[in-house]
């Protein structure tokens, strides 16, 4: 990934407060057009609490949090832990309501959501209700959504925990797929160190609340397929990550 490419996502010195509780900070942070930064530490360290402060959904206390594109602000693309569709509505609608809130055109809308299906593999259940749908598929019809505006940046919170092994990994590939295709800059909060690993260019440990980075993790910049899973390359980053988060435990 180019060091020269633009930063999307950036904070500085951000810290989020809950009344007297210091949940997040200070953190500074910047994501790259095309870059995957995976986030890593312990439940309540403010993993997801970040990535809320970059979608506009979380006020910072102190310091700045920024989505950009190459025009200006952005709203980036959000993927939940959970696919928080609307059961109501067929995928393809689902998919929309983003383009629906923008006051877009109907007839361009929906071929924009057909588009956005096709690209997560779900191309023939445009018109299918999210209770048809199985837990991964319905995961998809999430991610379509999160990129059917053609986001410059893909926040993504745990999205594929509740997925099988198979499954996961080829959610897992579609996210890297969007990120190399519409060159996206991505973060991405897991607690699967194989994952992590799997997707990152580079990984950042955040310490116990209030989460700060307290390590980087480089990953090696080679293929991401089935033979990276079985690699030196793989087990040496895997296995640094682990000892950052048992050296953490060690210290608790």
């Amino acid at each position: 990934m180019p060091s020269e490419s633009p930063i999307r996502l950036s904070a500085q010195q951000a810290c989020v407060r809950f009344g007297s509780l210091d949940a997040l900070g200070p953190i500074d942070l910047s994501v790259r057009a095309g870059e995957c930064v995976v986030l890593l530490g312990p439940s309540g360290c403010g993993k997801s609490t970040l990535l809320a402060a970059l979608a506009g959904l979380q006020a910072v206390a102190s310091g700045s949090v920024q989505a950009d594109a190459a025009g200006g602000s952005d709203i980036p693309g959000v993927v939940f832990q959970e696919p928080n569709l609307m059961n109501w509505a067929t995928a393809e609608d689902n998919v929309a309501l983003p383009l629906a809130l923008s006051g877009v055109e109907k007839d361009a809308r929906l071929s924009c959501a057909q588009a956005a299906l096709k690209r997560v593999g779900l191309a023939n259940f445009a018109n299918a209700y999210p209770r048809t749908l199985s837990g991964g598929m319905r995961m998809r019809v999430a991610l379509a959504r999160a990129l059917v505006n053609d986001p410059s940046s893909l926040l993504l919170d745990e999205p594929f925990a509740a997925i099988d092994e198979l499954g996961r990994r080829a959610l897992d590939d579609l996210v890297l797929e969007a990120k190399r295709d519409h060159h996206l800059a991505v973060l991405f909060v897991t607690h699967s160190v194989d994952e992590a690993v799997y997707l990152a260019d580079r990984i950042l440990v955040l310490t116990p609340r209030p989460g700060r980075i307290m390590a980087e993790i480089a990953v090696p910049d080679v293929p991401r397929d089935p033979t990276f899973l079985t690699s030196p390359a793989f087990a040496e980053a895997a296995a640094a990550a682990r000892r950052v988060l048992s050296a953490q435990l060690v210290a608790a």
